[in-house]
């Protein structure tokens, strides 16, 4: 399954802007220090100029307070900080992706992508799908990567809602590709002390991977069985480049 042939590049070349030098940049150009405000605001941005209960709700995996305080922080409008953090994006890729040759090809595939999926259900995919998206190849694909990696991130949600889980449960299994579920739930605003995690709490976790390839899938389709192959190979050379040292 493509989906699933690409979900560690997607995840972790998607979402690697975030913590770049583009990023703490804005924080400085705006008098914003630290992680949660840029972040809260530039990638909730694309929603609105909404209550923090709209961004808690799309976020899903962050602790509420810790997004309210975050979202109300950031002396910006939240249209100027969505831009702010698209250009951040955008820079990340040119920078990190300089190397990589076939960036225009793999942003035209990874565009058709993201023009199939359904927007039901995911919010934040669908804000950063309606974002102009840039001429050159490189800033193409990391903000493409980044729009999938809202889609695939906000029908997990919805799995593991399904299942029976806490947002909190969730993070405490899953951790991030960067550090284990008790480090990563307190980077999203948890605190401690947190309860075990129990072995019907990871078997709905795998349950509710499960139904977020299944739901993430048909946006897959539009390309054909050589399209598909050649997504999996350039995303593959692409996280590569960028990531891999």
């Amino acid at each position: 399954m493509t989906a699933a042939a690409v979900k560690q590049q997607v995840l972790e070349l998607g979402g690697a802007f975030m913590l770049s030098r583009e990023v703490r940049q804005f924080g400085a150009d705006i008098g914003v220090p630290g992680f949660h405000g840029t972040y809260t605001r530039g990638r909730g941005g694309v929603l609105g100029e909404v209550d923090a209960d709209v961004i808690v709700a799309a976020f899903g995996f962050f602790e509420p307070e810790c997004v309210r305080t975050a979202w109300e922080s950031v002396p910006l409008p939240a249209d100027k900080a969505a831009e702010a953090y698209l250009n951040a994006c955008r820079e990340f890729g040119r920078r990190k992706l300089a190397a990589f040759e076939e960036a225009d090809r793999l942003a035209e595939l990874l565009g058709r992508v993201v023009a199939a999926a359904s927007p039901v259900g995911v919010p934040l995919f669908a804000g950063w799908r309606a974002m102009p998206v840039a001429e050159d190849g490189r800033a193409a694909v990391a903000q493409l990567t980044h729009v999938l990696r809202e889609l695939r991130g906000g029908l997990h949600l919805l799995a593991v809602t399904a299942q029976g889980l806490t947002p909190l449960q969730a993070v405490l299994i899953a951790g991030s590709p960067v550090s284990d579920g008790p480090t990563h739930a307190r980077l999203l605003g948890w605190n401690e002390p947190f309860e075990p995690t129990t072995d019907d709490q990871r078997a709905r976790w795998t349950a509710a991977e499960a139904v977020t390839e299944a739901l993430i899938a048909p946006s897959f389709e539009v390309l054909d069985a050589d399209e598909s192959a050649e997504l999996v190979t350039l995303m593959t050379a692409a996280h590569r480049a960028a990531l891999v040292r």
